[in-house]
């Protein structure tokens, strides 16, 4: 992945902070898993939590220093791929293949391991042709993740449009309809190439807005629910991902820029 200039890049270090929010919300709730490794229904669910937390914890921090970027992401790829992705929620889609929630669900997974996926091409010393491809399938990955999350917003409207802040105009359904589509169209545009890379960027500022605007007053009102927190971390690893992939589509002149390598 070689490109006339080096562009600064700063979604990876973002991405890493929402791996890192993953396990210490992990580890302080034990039985809560907002990443979808460990559930309470699982045998050890809290040795199993408290392991998953230590490895994620790991893996987050070796992702903020760039002489382990590499490994680390390839680790958080593999892991994903195989336990969360492969494993975990294939079984959920496999049990529940008929709602749509299974694979919106499996999207949040499938959204951190490509964006995992593309830390690793960008950094690791591998063959440029092979990173240019892995590159490709993570943006790939996460423009189908996009479209199932705009899915999401049409087929649960009554569960996305009372977290919209009820003081914003015109009105609730009115983003709850509006955030759907941008999902969509965004994921349309990172599939297709046509104005990717303003797609993500849009996107990525969507998900950073959802924050202060939904998950932050939530956590405020009801600091003891495990979901706000969850709910929380979860969209600052959406947001780390999303901006990623905004990283990756950079262009200057006719040439990929290389993330900072």
């Amino acid at each position: 992945m070689t490109a006339q200039t080096t562009a600064p890049a700063f979604g990876w270090r973002v991405f890493g902070i929402g791996v890192i929010a993953v396990a210490v919300v992990v580890f302080a709730l034990r039985d809560v898993d907002p990443a979808g490794q460990a559930s309470r229904a699982s045998p050890g669910h809290t040795l199993l939590a408290c392991a998953t937390a230590g490895v994620l914890l790991i893996a987050g921090a070796a992702l903020e220093w760039r002489r382990t970027v590499a490994w680390a992401a390839g680790a958080i790829t593999a892991y994903y791929a195989v336990v969360i992705v492969g494993f975990k929620d294939g079984g959920l889609i496999l049990r529940h293949a008929g709602e749509f929630m299974a694979y919106s669900n499996t999207a949040e997974q499938l959204a951190v391991l490509a964006a995992a996926l593309i830390v690793f091409a960008t950094y690791a010393r591998i063959d440029p042709a092979l990173a240019a491809r892995l590159t490709r399938a993570g943006q790939l990955a996460f423009g189908v993740c996009a479209i199932l999350f705009g899915g999401a917003h049409f087929f649960y409207m009554g569960m996305t449009a009372p977290l919209v802040p009820a003081w914003l105009p015109p009105s609730q359904l009115f983003w709850g309809y509006a955030t759907g589509v941008f999902h969509i169209a965004a994921g349309v545009a990172i599939l297709t190439g046509v104005k990717d890379r303003l797609a993500a960027v849009l996107l990525t500022i969507m998900y950073a807005a959802f924050t202060p605007l939904v998950h932050l007053p939530m956590l405020w009102a009801d600091p003891a629910s495990h979901r706000n927190w969850t709910e929380n971390v979860t969209n600052l690893i959406l947001t780390g991902a999303a901006w990623v992939v905004a990283d990756s589509l950079a262009r200057v002149g006719r040439g990929r820029v290389s993330l900072g390598r």
